[in-house]
Parts: C-alpha cells; sequence; structure tokens
C-alpha cells in the first residue's frame, strides 16, 4: 500500500513506520484466545525489559485508554486510607495529577512551581519533613507543555528517604530518554503506545513495583475501571485484560517493540537527540525565541515563542504546514503564547530540515518577517 507519509512535531501521537501501520491488517480474532494472551504476555516483559526492571521485582499492566488514563490508575489506586499524596507540579500535566486528585476528594498537597523552571530540590524536602502523612510523591519526568526535565533521580531518592513511594508520569520520555526504573529511584512510571514506542493510540500501561501493586489489594476501592490492582489480578489469572483491549493497536505495538529493540536503546535516544539538535538550530535560524532555557530542557520538546509581528497567525502558519505534511502544535503555557515542536516518532534530521523549508515559506507567504521579531 502506498501510505503518504505526514511528519507529526505535536507532542503524540507519533509518526509511525508503515511496518507498524500495517501489523494493525491481521485476521479477526477473539481477544479470550490464549494466542492474544500470550502475545500481551511477552509484551508486558518487553514493557518492564525497556526500563531495565528486574521482572522478579517489577511489572507491567496495560489498560485500554490514552496516557491520561495511566494518571488516573495510579492517583486513585496507590494511595492508602488516611495517606496524602503530593504532586511536584511544574507544568500543565502535573496540574492533571492534580485534578485527577480533587475528582476523586484525595487528601493531596500541590506543590506548585513556575512553569519554566525544574523543582526546588530544597522545598521538596521540607515538605515531606513538615508532612509525615505522606505516602506518595508525584511528578512527571518532561512536562510536555515547554519542555522542561525533572530531576526524576534525585526527586525518587527524597521521597523513599520519607518512605513514600514515587510515581513518575514518563508518557513523554518512556522508549525515548534511557531510563533504568531501579537507578532513577521509580516505583511506578507509565506511557502510552502512540508516544515514544511509535505504535497507535488506544493502548497504555503502567510498569512499576509488583509488591506495592499487591499492597494496594486493601487500598480504598476508587474506582473499577481503573483500578490497578484489579487489572493485574485479572492479568496474573489470565493473561488477559480484564475487559476488551483495543485488538489492532496490540498487534500494532508489537511490532513497535520489535523495531524498538532492533533499533536499541542509545541508537534510538541519539537519533531523537540530533532531531531535537536540529530543531534547535532551525528555530534559531529563523529568529524564534525559546521559552526554556536549554540546560534545564531534557530534549525532546521545544516551546517557540510567538513573534511581535502584526501579521502573526499562528492557525495559518499551521494550516500551511499541514497542507503540506508537518503538523504542529500551540503549547500549554498559561502566560506566553508558544508552539510546540517535538523529537517524537520515526522521523530523522532530514524532515526536520524540509519542515524548516515549509515553515520559513508559510512565513513568507503570511507577510510574517523573517527572521521573526519581538519587542
Amino acid at each position: 500500500m502506498n501510505i503518504k507519509r505526514n511528519i507529526l512535531l505535536n507532542p503524540g501521537p507519533s509518526t509511525t513506520t508503515d511496518t507498524v501501520k500495517m501489523a494493525q491488517v491481521v485476521p479477526d480474532i477473539c481477544p479470550r484466545e490464549d494466542e492474544f494472551a500470550e502475545m500481551m504476555r511477552q509484551m508486558r516483559k518487553d514493557l518492564v525489559r525497556i526500563v531495565h526492571g528486574d521482572p522478579q521485582k517489577y511489572t507491567s499492566v496495560l489498560f485500554c485508554g490514552s496516557g491520561t488514563l495511566n494518571l488516573d490508575v495510579c492517583v486513585n489506586s496507590l494511595l492508602p486510607e488516611g495517606k496524602k499524596i503530593l504532586v511536584i507540579n511544574n507544568g500543565a500535566y502535573s496540574s492533571r495529577a492534580v485534578e485527577i486528585c480533587e475528582y476523586y476528594g484525595l487528601d493531596h498537597i500541590n506543590l506548585q512551581f513556575p512553569i519554566d523552571e525544574q523543582p526546588d530540590l530544597k522545598v521538596v524536602e521540607k515538605t515531606m519533613k513538615e508532612n509525615p502523612d505522606i505516602a506518595v510523591v508525584y511528578t512527571t519526568h518532561n512536562e510536555t507543555g515547554t519542555g522542561v526535565g525533572n530531576p526524576i533521580r534525585e526527586i525518587g531518592a527524597i521521597a523513599h528517604a520519607h518512605d513514600a513511594i514515587f510515581i513518575v508520569d514518563t508518557t513523554s520520555t518512556y522508549a525515548m530518554v534511557p531510563i533504568d526504573i531501579e537507578k532513577d529511584n521509580i516505583d511506578f512510571c507509565m506511557a502510552s503506545a502512540q508516544k515514544g514506542l511509535m505504535s497507535m493510540t488506544g493502548l497504555s500501561f503502567v510498569v512499576g513495583n509488583e509488591e506495592i501493586i499487591k499492597k494496594s489489594k486493601d487500598y480504598p476501592k476508587r474506582s473499577y475501571y481503573c483500578n490497578l490492582y484489579l487489572q493485574y489480578e485479572y492479568f496474573e489469572k489470565t493473561g488477559q485484560m480484564h475487559f476488551t483491549p483495543p485488538v489492532q493497536t496490540v498487534y500494532a505495538t508489537r511490532q513497535a517493540l520489535k523495531e524498538y529493540f532492533a533499533e536499541g536503546e542509545e541508537a534510538k535516544w541519539e537519533r531523537h537527540s540530533r532531531v531535537m539538535n536540529a530543531i534547535h538550530e532551525g528555530l534559531k535560524e529563523l529568529g524564534f525565541k525559546e521559552l526554556i532555557r536549554p540546560e534545564i530542557q531534557i530534549g525532546l520538546v521545544a516551546s517557540a515563542v510567538y513573534p511581535d509581528d502584526p501579521n502573526w497567525s499562528f492557525q495559518k502558519v499551521h494550516d500551511y504546514c499541514y497542507e503540506r505534511g508537518f503538523t504542529i502544535y500551540p503549547g500549554k503555557v498559561t502566560t506566553t503564547d508558544t508552539f510546540r515542536l517535538c523529537a517524537l516518532g520515526a522521523i530523522d534530521v532530514e524532515d526536520i530540515e524540509e519542515f524548516f523549508k515549509v515553515l520559513r515559506e508559510a512565513l513568507i507567504e503570511n507577510n510574517i518577517r523573517v527572521p521573526v521579531q519581538y519587542r
């Protein structure tokens, strides 16, 4: 099949290979068949392997849904009765965890920091000391709305020093930034298939400490569909999801996992890094300012500030690029208007170079001064 290739520079879903797309074209199968269950058993092992987890200590649990479902699952399932969750919040995606706490009525601390800065570890330590009832610490590895990378290893060490478990939203770093679940002091991390694995939407997963999952059996039941222990137990008993899985996405993800291991962790991260460097260079050449200073970026997202030009229109620039096969995305920043370019998916430097030719054309077509100007 001749499938049109689009370059997605948005923060997910990502550009996929044709082999991953075509892996969805399979004979119809009931997902309760042993053949399908065996495929998911192997997938669960592979998902732990990606973060270098000891299979005797860590497991993975798959769900049908988007990445936000993982946040819901971890937040509502892993907080013991009478305890508190500390959300270290410096962006839109940690704010989403706060909203989940509010919806479930969970006792929590919303420890906020500026969206363009990393958390102050001294403040985190002080908060832990002052609140001995904190049982869970939660943060985001890469705040995808801005590109800020958080020091998860250090935060995890603080959490463990105070006998709290550490949950990290790795939705936009898993299978891209090398992660070692043990060395990085992570108890639970998460992602969805359409991000770093470069598969399709609809399949999400939590990777975490199996003993803690078992302990959570006795925690308050706050959700039926989004309960981590319930889904884990069903997998352990049957090898299957408790509810109907996204069958075609599972097949696509099996192929994506094969391609992940074939490329290799280091080579894949090197590719994402050179794509990101090309993005930085392209923005600089056109005069765009980046919202986040380079030293605190994780290396996957660039937030470009809208120029001060009366002819600037993100929608017009977006549409010009979209019609030519390139997708860009507005930023989730409350104080500054930005658009994001992400080093995500099956792309390389030549794709970025071609994109910036199109972006330059879009600026000129819309009478936006090049290089772009700021007051």
